[in-house]
This record gives structure tokens, sequence and C-alpha cells, in this order.
């Protein structure tokens, strides 16, 4: 105990009330996706394509995208079907430390292994230069993809974190930063995020021109974090669909209703969650200056880092505080590489460091300016994906009142801490 935890002391907390925010829940139900998978992958111009015998290439990620082995074992199915052999390869760039070895952890931990797949997994972090764009950087692919005779995408299409084009975060990101592992992530980047937009398109366009990419699946999620689209499109579809994909996208985003606030407070933060730790376009955290939106908060803290992101803690850097237990999980080692490869060393910078979750919340709401001490106005929720139930406070219960999407679901209670001084 010191002059940080006495500083603490001087701030008492509200209460907080739990609310629940309403949604579009449109999406395609579980057990349906395998039927919408075959469905999409039988349009004749992809399907009449397939040979036996012909070795496909099926790029997985490293996001925590909802139904995820059971699109990409439905894909292998229908490949194994009509006696080609597919195989699985990670296309997450930099991500998992760089190395191979990683990158299966993070398949792993998504439920996505040879077991469940039934295919075998390859997984390297050599590449291909397969052509270059018009200033002459190279472009690169895995090699495992690049010797396959086709290749398919399956990735989530959504607001990128740093950046707006026609392309963001979807299918030609997938193919350009996480095909091209670290060696075409870091060429892409090489020019920042100011002229992304620009070369993620001209990057993609050569690898379509030159790659055997057999088609991309397309997946839109919902504000829930269910399935709301699976689409199948053709090289010459993602370049004129996936614009169209990204704007239902950004339509069906979940979003904190209670805007502008003093404080929020994140419970965990993680890669499963979002390529940053926690959605700027939710947040409003960006790091930067090429993308907006979110809410508008004075302070921003997190209590923890998932399980799921082992060790990364990409995105830290935009928080004003952290827990100490969050600190304790990050993984220097998993953590940079991403941030080196992208030129956003501002995303892994170190925050200040507080001994407990209590001491976190009290010393960012000391540090508040503009809010009002006595009433502040605060969010707290689970992470920037699951924002249907979620807690405010006092100060915030009129506006929830008066909004047709929230309900009221508790009456006023304190925080509630354990003898370590962290949330319950």
């Amino acid at each position: 105990m010191g002059i940080v935890s006495d500083l603490a002391r001087e701030v008492t907390l509200p209460r907080m009330i739990r609310v629940h925010q309403h949604f579009d829940d449109s999406h395609i139900s579980t057990s349906s996706i395998p039927l919408v998978v075959r469905e999409q992958l039988s349009k004749p111009e992809i399907s009449h394509a397939i040979r036996p015998g012909m070795r496909i290439a099926v790029a997985c990620g490293s996001r925590g995208i909802a139904n995820i082995d059971l699109i990409l074992s439905t894909v292998v199915n229908f490949f194994k079907a009509r006696e080609a052999i597919p195989f699985l390869f990670p296309a997450m760039g930099s991500h998992g430390g760089a190395t191979a070895k990683g990158q299966l952890e993070i398949l792993s931990s998504l439920g996505i292994t040879e077991e469940t797949m039934g295919c075998p997994i390859l997984s390297s972090m050599d590449v291909c230069k397969i052509g270059c764009i018009p200033d002459g950087r190279p472009v690169f692919i895995d090699r495992h993809a690049c010797e396959a005779d086709a290749i398919v995408i399956v990735g989530r299409i959504k607001p990128h974190t740093a950046f707006r084009g026609p392309y963001e975060s979807g299918l030609m990101k997938m193919m350009v930063i996480g095909m091209g592992k670290q060696h075409g992530a870091e060429s892409c980047h090489k020019t920042g995020f100011a002229h992304m937009a620009r070369d993620l398109e001209l990057f993609g366009r050569e690898i379509l021109a030159r790659a055997p990419i057999l088609c991309g699946i397309g997946i839109v999620e919902n504000a829930l974090d269910q399935t709301r689209k699976i689409t199948a499109l053709t090289p010459e579809e993602i370049l004129s669909e996936e614009p169209k994909l990204l704007t239902e996208a950004k339509q069906a985003m979940p979003r904190i209703y209670f805007d502008p606030i003093d404080l929020l407070i994140v419970d965990q933060i993680g890669k499963n969650f979002s390529g940053d730790g926690m959605d700027p376009n939710i947040t409003g955290n960006f790091c930067s200056p090429y993308a907006s939106g979110g809410i508008s908060a004075e302070r921003r803290i997190a209590l923890d880092l998932s399980n799921e992101s082992h060790g990364c803690a990409v995105g830290v850097g935009t928080l004003d505080m952290i827990s100490r237990r969050l600190y304790d999980k990050i993984d220097l080692e998993a953590s940079y590489p991403n941030s080196i490869t992208s030129r956003m060393v501002c995303q892994v910078k170190i925050p200040m460091v507080l001994t407990n979750d209590r001491e976190t919340i009290q010393i960012a709401l000391k540090t508040c300016i503009d809010g009002n001490p006595e009433y502040p106005r605060i969010v707290r929720i689970p992470n920037s994906l699951h924002l249907s139930e979620i807690e405010i406070s006092e100060a915030l219960l009129k506006e929830a009142q008066c909004n047709s999407m929230v309900t009221v679901l508790s009456q006023p209670y304190p925080f509630l801490f354990d003898q370590n001084g962290n949330l319950f």
C-alpha cells in the first residue's frame, strides 16, 4: 500500500445498473449453416471448377468468428465429397508470434484441428513471391497455398480498426495480409495506413490475377456475434461484391447506446474479440487517425486479457490504465510482431498499471476532468464483441429509461470486488 492506493481511496465508486441493449438478431441458425455453405459452393461457376484429385488450400484466420469450425468443416467435406483433396492453412499474417507453431495454437483454440476438420493443416511462414504492384513492392502468398491447385479464402467481413476504404477487414485483406504471412503483411504495410485502402486493392488485384483463387466465402455477423450471411464469391465477385457486404456488416454492428461517457470499463480485451483487442469502431479508441467512430469516453480501462489471445496484447496501448492481472498476462514476444509489421507501435505501449480492478477504476475516475465527479457516467462491458448485457452507472439511468432500445434489468447495486480487489 502506497501513495497511489491512498489517492485511490479518496474516490467513492457509484452504484451500477444492469441493462439489456436490443439489436437486430437476424441470423442463420446453426443447424442451417452447413446447408447454406453447400448451396453457396454449389454455384456452377464454383462447383464446375472442382476436379477429382485437385489439392485445394482453404485459408483460415485468427479471429473468433462465430461457427467458424462448422463453416470450415463443411467446406472441407464439400470438397472431399467431390474427390478433391482439401487442406487448411493459417492465413493470419504475423499473428501467433509470427511462427508456424503459434498460428497452429491459435487455430486449435478456435476448435480448428486436423481431428475436428478431417483434413491436414499445413502451417508454415514460408511464402512465394507471385508478383509486384506498380511501385515495385513484392506480393507474397503462403507457400502451401501457392503450390495448391486452388485456394479458397474463408473470412469475416467487417469494418477495419485503422483505415476506411471499399475493402477493409475481409476477403481482400485476408488474401493480402493473412495469406501473405509476415513478408506479405510487411510489404503491404510499408507505406502505412494512410495509403492502406489503395495498397490493399493493388495487392489484392495482383493476387487475384496470379494466384489460383477458386472463391472467397464471405461471412457477415449480426450485432449478437451470430452468423448473419454466408456468401461464396468468385474472384471477380470479390472485387465487385465485397464492398456491398462491408456496407451490410457496418449496418449490422453492435454499439454502445450511451455517449458521451466519462469512463468505459472493459472486462477483457483480446484478439478473439478484435484485431485491436477491443474494437475501436465501438469503443472509440483508435490508434490510427485514418478511421473514426464509436463512443466518446474521457477514460478507457481494461481489466483482463483473454486466454485465447495467448499473451498477445495488441491494442493495450490505446488504453489509459490497466489492472495488474492484465499486465501479468502480456507476452511481449507474442504482442510485438503484429505491431512491428503494421508499423502501429502505439498499439503495444504499456499504459498505467494499477494494483487491482478497484484501484484501476478509482484512479481512472480521479483523473477525469470533464464529468461530474459525484455523478460519473460509466459504462462497463464484458468485451467489445458482446454488448447485449452491460452495466451503467446511476448517472445514465434516465437515459436508459428513455431509450426504447434499452431495457433496465436491475436495481442499483455497488461494485462487487473479491478479497484481492478484483471484480467478480
